[in-house]
């Protein structure tokens, strides 16, 4: 399993479908997951605004990783964000039966991410807004990060600056340095 983290407008979700699609694994949205979800609950929950439980996210990704086991190897994408979300998925790793190869942190500058964001167009990409997500994803990372670090999880850190292209082959290159495919 390889894990990317990396706050809003880093280029997580095209950098896992771009690898998902080259070496044909499974690229798993949490976010995805819980939008697809058939759970009234979350459903729910995600139309108030509210958060969805850490164990509704678990049972959630825990259901799609069981449902990958025919795919060599899956993509994380938005899971963990919580601490308690990084212990469940170490301690239940002989239940999904995947252990997490690689952690990819993208690092992207916030001058960048900034510009990304106004690109995308939501309303709400405000500069404020955008600022507060990097602040709660550096609060949500970091003991996260230390956690995995800890449990003997590998962890890189990539310039997410570039084309999708360059951004790829740095990852790529070090997902062969760890051996989690063959060489190029």
């Amino acid at each position: 399993m390889i894990i990317f983290f990396g706050p809003a407008g880093a280029g997580k979700s095209v950098q896992g479908q771009v690898l998902a699609a080259r070496q044909n694994w499974r690229w798993l949205s949490a976010g995805q997951l819980l939008r697809d979800t058939r759970d009234d609950e979350v459903l729910k929950l995600q139309k108030e605004g509210k958060l969805v439980p850490s164990d509704k996210i678990d049972k959630i990704v825990g259901d799609a990783l069981k449902r990958s086991k025919d795919i060599d190897r899956v993509i994380l994408d938005g899971f963990p964000r919580q601490l308690d979300q990084a212990k469940w998925l170490i301690e239940n790793q002989p239940e999904h039966g995947r252990s997490i190869g690689l952690v990819v942190v993208l690092e992207v500058p916030r001058s960048e991410i900034i510009r990304r964001l106004r690109i995308r167009g939501r309303v709400d990409d405000t500069v404020e807004i955008i600022d507060a997500r990097i602040k709660q994803y550096r609060q949500e990372m970091y003991p996260i990060l230390s956690y995995l670090a800890d449990q003997g999880v590998n962890i890189v850190h990539i310039d997410g600056v570039g084309t999708v292209g360059q951004i790829h082959d740095r990852i790529m290159e070090e997902i062969v340095a760890f051996k989690l495919v063959q060489e190029i």
